[in-house]
């Protein structure tokens, strides 16, 4: 395959998948409007941090109101991380590769576009976020399910589950290293339980609360939290499973071609830490330096795999 092509389709799923984790990042943010408006200024906040977009809209807006972020993260102009900014690029690559994908797969992209284009053509209003929002989610869903109904298990796949799982380890990563503040095992030490909205936060925002309860019942203790999310294994948006799926689809891609790399090596290594380490080695060593330390090496597993396979942008 060239480079190109894989490139393509790494970074459309990677805009994909980042489109719908600002969609969820931000009802999180919603619910917390809605609950605790004293707290929401310090939420909205908090949500633009962990979607690397602080800088971009303090540079713009005064304040973190919620109109202001919610303009800014699905619709502005000039935030190449916005919703639509994304889905124009997901769907510019799809362009570039439209000969790798099935028809369902194009179809599903580029009605994706046109449906989030009209969507966000104008102000959402508040009462209608909460169906804006659905319907980001919706259609990043219907692109995953063409993908995984028609398209055949080769390097093709493999380079957009790539993307896909680098974008949801870095989106949980993020959230966890702005949250770690109501993660410290200094909670669970003096035995209080974490707030019911911040933790509703941090499992919502990753579509794990009725998972997180199936596992651990209703007894929420921030210590399960951060356990569940960097290191349960059945749990589809844990660092665990996305390093895992991606040492597995390179370990694919290096089998077709018949040569090893140094990208699938950096992926198996980061699948050997996880899996060595504890939740109380992590707490011992810092929560907020075992994340950075991960985003770090996520990072530069993200710029291997584009140097092993060279590609083109």
């Amino acid at each position: 395959m060239l480079g190109k092509t894989a490139g393509g389709l790494y970074w459309m799923f990677r805009y994909l998948e980042r489109s719908e984790n600002t969609a969820r990042m931000i009802e999180a943010g919603q619910r917390i409007a809605l609950t605790r408006s004293s707290s929401a200024a310090a939420e909205w906040a908090s949500i633009l941090a962990a979607l690397g977009c602080k800088q971009g809209f303090d540079a713009k807006y005064d304040r973190p109101d919620a109109q202001s972020v919610v303009d800014y993260l699905l619709r502005d102009h000039d935030n190449p991380s916005s919703v639509r900014a994304m889905i124009n690029m997901a769907r510019d690559n799809a362009r570039t590769v439209r000969t790798a994908l099935t028809r369902e797969v194009w179809e599903a992209t580029n009605e994706c576009y046109l449906t989030l284009k009209d969507v966000l053509a104008r102000r959402v209003p508040e009462r209608d976020l909460p169906e804006v929002l659905g319907t980001i989610r919706q259609r990043s869903a219907f692109v995953r399910g063409a993908l995984h109904g028609t398209m055949m298990r080769n390097d093709i796949y493999n380079f957009a589950r790539i993307g896909t799982f680098i974008e949801r380890a870095d989106n949980t990563a993020r959230l966890l290293d702005v949250k770690y503040y109501v993660l410290l095992p200094s909670a669970s030490h003096v035995g209080s339980t974490i707030d019911n909205v911040q933790w509703e936060t941090i499992l919502r925002s990753v579509s794990a609360e009725g998972a997180f309860r199936m596992a651990y019942g209703g007894d929420t203790q921030p210590r399960d939290i951060a356990d569940f999310l960097i290191f349960d294994g059945r749990m589809p948006r844990s660092l665990t499973f996305c390093v895992r799926k991606l040492s597995e689809n390179l370990g694919h891609i290096a089998s077709t071609y018949g040569q090893a790399t140094q990208s699938q090596s950096a992926a198996d290594a980061m699948t050997a830490k996880l899996a060595a380490q504890s939740i109380q080695e992590v707490f011992e060593s810092g929560l907020h330096e075992e994340v950075a330390c991960f985003l770090r090496d996520l990072s530069a597993l993200g710029r291997q795999i584009e140097n092993d396979y060279r590609f083109i942008t």
